[in-house]
């Protein structure tokens, strides 16, 4: 097969951080490319060089043999390479079919022809089989859907090279396949893909070669038939990965801290009743609309319409606004850290301190000294990888965002956390030591809620499991009863 796409001595930096030195990779046609490395390794920066993104310091980018510079995104996209990025980028006030026409819109003389755009989106999206209506606001799609928005509007154009980093993050298991079905189609049509991905299992079904990235340098580009996980994740993070140990869990489990009562939210989720207690870690199971990460809203007081009662340390929990929850103890790590996790225009300092500003001013005004020793300590816990907590949460990959997100309810001292999808984004080496963190808070006394879409993820860590269906729960699983194989006939009803 002939080259496509090769970067050539690629080297870009930002302030405080080489992201990218030197790095020579080199993209066959038609082949599935997977692109590895722990967060901040560079792989995105890489993709968005390609995609237009970002400028080159140093080095060129080839298409075809021949040497490109891309002025934009759009320049990139009409030269045959499209980017399905991780962190979504919409304009979340408009439709579907305004998104996913917007570079191009459709036009009768002066007017907009809205038919035919609603009738282009329609075609990509069911191009890759997604049930979504091209008159949805965007801004009100879960992120599932809006990741397959971005994925349709990719393969829609007919790109020759399309860039995915981590396609799959928020896909149930079945999204994924009807993903990687449509992959395959088009690899046998000539189409090339890059592919930014922590999860192991796809990489080794979908792809044929794998470059792997470490601290913004090469390490090697090697087929992917002559790895094992093993190899590669060794070549990802210079380290051997201890397997994850699914033995039985000797947290201490102490009082109830947490109960739900009837929890019901018309039309979204219903007679929902739970506890957790301290040392124990709950997970909640359960397809994309289930409902999980309604219930943990609803908890935090981010919705108006909730019914049924909660009591926290044996005291009624309010559940009308988020700093009643706050106050009493209970935190949130949201899915989206973009849009609800983080203040990107401020710094790590400024996020990680921000629930406990009150605690570390006087009279209203911010005692610094105080403020950077919280931040720094939980800064270095996290082992965020930033020159310092000065520097802006825009500029750090998704894995150390994520990174900050868990550090600031830390810093909050919350008895109770609700996590929702807390390894979303994140390297294998970085999600080993977000377990082990989730797993010391048990040790610690605190209760916590884990919401993730990879059973494996929830099997490793769980004192128990709640699968949820449509809304209700579907039933409670004990540790001792752990299996794939009964976590998923429970979220689905098969019997």
């Amino acid at each position: 097969m002939s080259v496509v796409l090769e970067a050539r001595a690629i080297s870009k930096s930002f302030p405080g951080v080489q992201a990218l030195d030197q790095v020579d990779v080199a993209i066959e046609r038609g082949s599935c490319h997977a692109l590895m490395g722990e967060n901040g390794a560079g792989k995105s920066t890489l993709g968005k060089i390609f995609a237009g993104l970002y400028q080159p310091d140093a080095g060129e980018v080839l298409l075809e043999g021949r040497p490109v510079r891309f002025s934009g995104p759009l320049a990139a996209l009409r030269a045959g390479i499209a980017m399905v990025h991780q962190e979504l980028v919409f304009c979340e006030n408009l439709s579907v079919a305004e998104n996913l026409c917007l570079d191009a819109l459709p036009s009768r003389g002066p007017f907009l022809d809205r038919r035919a755009m609603r009738d282009r989106a329609a075609r990509w999206l069911e191009s890759i089989q997604a049930p979504i209506d091209p008159d949805t606001r965007v801004g009100e799609l879960p992120i599932a859907k809006q990741q397959l928005v971005q994925i349709a509007g990719a393969v829609g154009r007919d790109a020759r090279v399309i860039l995915f980093d981590e396609p799959t993050s928020s896909l149930t298991a079945r999204e994924s396949d009807i993903l990687f079905e449509q992959i395959r189609t088009l690899q046998a049509r000539g189409v090339t893909f890059l592919y930014v991905s922590h999860r192991m299992d796809e990489v080794f079904t979908l792809c044929d070669t794998v470059t792997v990235l470490r601290d913004g340098r090469l390490v090697d580009t090697t087929p992917i038939a002559e790895l094992d996980r093993e190899s590669l994740v060794r070549k990802m993070i210079g380290r051997t990965l201890e397997a994850v140990d699914r033995a039985p869990q000797s947290f201490s489990i102490g009082k109830e801290l947490l109960r739900v009562e009837g929890l019901t939210r018309p039309g979204v989720f219903e007679e929902i009743s739970f506890s957790v207690r301290e040392g124990e870690i709950l997970g909640f199971a359960g397809l994309v609309g289930a409902g999980r990460t309604e219930i943990a809203e609803a908890l935090f007081g981010l919705a108006q319409d909730v019914q049924g009662s909660a009591t926290l340390h044996d005291a009624p929990l309010a559940m009308r606004r988020p700093g009643d929850a706050l106050a009493r103890g209970l935190g949130l790590v949201p899915e989206d850290r973009k849009r609800h996790g983080l203040v990107l225009s401020m710094n790590a300092r400024e996020n990680i301190s921000l629930p406990t500003l009150d605690a570390c001013a006087t009279l209203g005004w911010v005692r610094i000294r105080e403020e950077r020793a919280l931040a720094n300590r939980f800064f270095e816990l996290m082992r965020v990888k930033a020159p310092s907590i000065e520097a802006d949460t825009i500029g750090l990959s998704g894995g150390n965002q994520q990174k900050l997100v868990i550090a600031k309810w830390l810093a909050a001292h919350c008895d109770v956390l609700l996590l929702d999808e807390p390894t979303r984004g994140v390297d294998v080496g970085a999600k080993a030591e977000i377990h082990e963190l989730i797993r010391d808070l048990a040790r610690e006394g605190k209760a916590v809620i884990v919401i993730s879409s990879e059973l494996p993820e929830l099997l490793a860590l769980s004192s128990r499991i709640l699968a949820l269906r449509e809304g209700r729960l579907a039933g409670e699983i004990a540790r001792s009863d752990f299996s794939e194989e009964r976590v998923m006939r429970l979220m689905t009803g098969v019997a």
